[in-house]
């Protein structure tokens, strides 16, 4: 059998055994009231006591989902054994289609997404309006403890995925590479101090995840009680999306972090969505940054966007 020909069979098995998904990433409550009549599985990925009182009909909630989230490594045998164990009792079974939601905006649910993905699933989306929308659209909801059958769950993690504080620090100067702080301004000039050493990764470009909102400032309105909801925090339309990324080619390799990865789980899941082609996470972001002292720093308020 000719080289070429072994090597194309390969790359068709490599396909067939490992699907990429066809559809959106993110989803609207239409969306997802189509993906759960064909059968896809619901992930809740807020607190179990939130989940007991109004859930998506059929939605699961996943023990130790904190730690699930934090995404540990292929060497950590014991948190992965645990991870696996959790989504398995959940009957997430990852071969499956499946959808995340929280509450609207929250970047806890694309969390949850990115923690599918980098486990081995290959058919996930969020639900980004999560129950309010879901509430807003007039469609049952279920209370309670609601199980689904345990399924059986094998962890294939993929490190590419992510990137490590010293991958980070060898990759700086290279052009092939753009960084995305997706920390607030203050945050990222160094005038909120949330760790060891304040400012940002040298050469990251600042664009807060709340960016992604048609109202910014929503959170800020709720606290305030200037709102009464959160319809602020749905997305802006794809349109204004791809003008608020313009500035980033969507061919380079690019890495987005915030101060522990949560924040920027949002903006890897919309970078994906808007077609970006290698989005990896900084899960350890800035706490794990300053705490290194050969990792340099910048301070200062942030350039203009390219």
């Amino acid at each position: 059998m000719p080289v070429s020909f072994r090597l194309a069979l390969i790359a068709l098995l490599l396909t067939i055994a490992v699907p990429l998904r066809a559809g959106p990433l993110i989803l609207d409550a239409e969306g997802t009231a189509a993906a759960i009549a064909r059968g896809a599985l619901v992930w809740d990925a807020r607190d179990a006591a939130a989940y007991r009182q109004a859930h998506l009909p059929g939605a699961v909630t996943v023990a130790d989902a904190d730690r699930l989230l934090r995404l540990p490594a292929p060497k950590e045998v014991g948190e992965l054994l645990r991870a696996e164990k959790s989504l398995a009792e959940a009957g997430l079974d990852l071969g499956r289609e499946i959808v995340v939601y929280a509450n609207r905006g929250s970047p806890r649910a694309y969390a949850a997404m990115v923690a599918v993905q980098y486990f081995g699933g290959r058919q996930v989306a969020v639900f980004h309006d999560g129950i309010e929308g879901w509430h807003e659209s007039g469609r049952p909801i279920e209370t309670g403890d609601g199980r689904r059958r345990p399924a059986v769950v094998r962890l294939t993690p993929d490190p590419r995925m992510t990137v490590t504080t010293e991958e980070l620090i060898a990759r700086l100067k290279d052009p092939a590479v753009q960084i995305v702080d997706t920390r607030t301004p203050a945050e990222y000039a160094g005038r909120d101090v949330r760790a060891a050493r304040a400012g940002h990764v040298p050469g990251a470009v600042n664009i807060p995840y709340e960016e992604n909102w048609i109202d910014p400032d929503a959170n800020l309105k709720i606290a305030r009680r200037q709102v009464a909801d959160t319809r602020g925090m749905a997305l802006k339309p794809i349109a204004e999306l791809r003008r608020l990324y313009a500035g980033l080619d969507p061919a380079k390799e690019t890495i987005v972090y915030c101060q522990t990865g949560g924040r920027a789980s949002e903006t890897f899941g919309i970078l994906k969505e808007l077609g970006f082609r290698n989005v990896r996470l900084y899960k350890g972001s800035w706490a794990a940054w300053a705490a290194r002292p050969e990792a340099p720093i910048e301070s200062g308020t942030p350039s203009p966007r390219p």
